[in-house]
C-alpha cells in the first residue's frame, strides 16, 4: 500500500513548519529526508506518526486517512507506525527486555503491560528482536547502563515488537560515533530489505543517506526542494537544500561525513559479539 501526504502543512503560532508538503512513498522503500535544523524535519515525521496533528492537508495510507483517526484506531496506526528517537525514549531503571517488551503496548491493555503481565510467546519475540541485533545479552541490564548505540538498538528492538508496517526514524543516529551510527543504520537497512518495512528517516549526514537510502528528500524553509534517487543529489543541489556559507561557497559534505577508516568498517561488519567487545572500550 502507498503511504501519501498531499499539501500537507503545519503551523506553530503563526510559523510555518512544515509547508504544502506532497509526496507518495510506495510500499517497502528506504527513504531518507535531509535539511538544516529546523526545515521541518522532525515535525514532518512527527504528523505521519500523528504524534503531532497537521494544520491542513491529507495523510493516507492505502485506504486509510490516517489524518482523520482518533482513539483506538488513532493508538492503532501508531502501532503501525512505530517511532524510533534520537533521545531513545527508553526508561532507564527498567530492563532491556521489559523496554522492549513495551513496544506491546498500544496491542494489549495498558494495565497487563505495566504489571509486567506478557506471554511466554512474546518474551521469546523480544529475545528473538535482541538476538537480531546482537544484543541479547544486555536483557536483563538496566537500559540506563547501556551505551548509546546500545540503548538506540533497544529501541529499534522495541520497535520491531510492535510488528509496524511502517518505520519512522528522528535523527536515529545524531548522537552516536560513527561505528554505532554504521550499526544502527546497518540494522535498519536490514529491516527495511528482509520483511519489506517502509523505513523513513530523518537524516543529518549527507554520506549516509546516499549510502543507504534509495530515495533521498530535501527540505529546506518547510518545503520540499529536492527528491529523487542520491545519483540526482548533486551540488547545486545540495546549495538549494543547505544554502551556502557566510563566504559563498558550498557545502563541504566532508564536515557532516560518517565515513568509517578500514578498520573500524570491519570491525562493525563483525559477529555481534566482536561489535560489542570493540564497543566496550568506547
Amino acid at each position: 500500500m502507498n503511504f501519501e501526504l498531499h499539501q500537507v502543512t503545519r503551523r506553530f503560532h503563526g510559523k510555518t513548519a512544515v509547508d504544502a508538503v506532497s509526496l507518495t512513498i510506495p510500499h517497502g522503500q528506504m527513504v531518507g529526508v535531509i535539511g538544516r535544523s529546523g526545515a521541518g524535519k522532525s515535525t514532518l515525521l512527527r504528523m505521519i506518526n500523528r504524534l503531532v496533528d497537521p494544520s491542513e492537508g491529507v495523510i493516507r495510507f492505502g485506504d486509510t486517512e490516517v489524518s482523520r483517526l482518533k482513539g483506538t484506531a488513532l493508538r492503532r496506526w501508531q502501532s503501525d507506525c512505530a517511532m524510533i528517537f534520537q533521545q531513545f525514549n527508553l526508561v532507564p531503571r527498567l530492563d532491556v527486555l521489559t523496554n522492549v517488551l513495551l513496544g506491546r503496548l498500544n496491542r494489549r491493555s495498558t494495565t497487563s503491560s505495566l504489571l509486567g503481565l506478557f506471554t511466554r510467546e512474546e518474551r521469546i519475540q523480544a529475545i528473538a528482536a535482541l538476538e537480531r541485533l546482537g544484543i541479547e545479552q544486555t536483557a536483563l541490564q538496566a537500559a540506563g547502563t547501556l551505551s548509546g548505540g546500545q540503548q538506540q538498538r533497544v529501541a529499534i528492538a522495541r520497535a520491531l515488537m510492535q510488528e509496524p508496517k511502517m518505520l519512522l526514524a528522528d535523527e536515529p543516529i545524531a548522537s552516536l560515533d560513527p561505528l554505532n551510527a554504521k550499526i544502527v543504520m546497518d540494522s535498519l537497512r536490514d529491516i527495511n530489505e528482509r520483511e519489506g518495512i517502509t523505513v523513513i528517516t530523518n537524516l543529518h549526514t549527507l554520506d549516509t543517506a546516499r549510502n543507504y537510502c534509495e530515495r533521498i528528500v530535501g527540505m529546506a524553509q518547510g518545503r520540499v526542494v529536492f527528491d529523487g534517487p542520491p545519483d540526482a543529489l548533486t551540488a547545486e543541489v545540495v546549495a538549494a537544500i543547505y544554502g551556502t556559507g557566510r563566504d559563498g561557497a558550498g557545502i563541504d559534505e566532508s564536515m557532516t561525513s560518517t565515513a568509517l577508516p578500514a578498520s573500524a568498517a570491519q570491525a562493525a561488519g563483525a559477529t555481534p559479539s566482536a561489535r560489542e567487545s570493540s564497543m566496550a572500550t568506547a
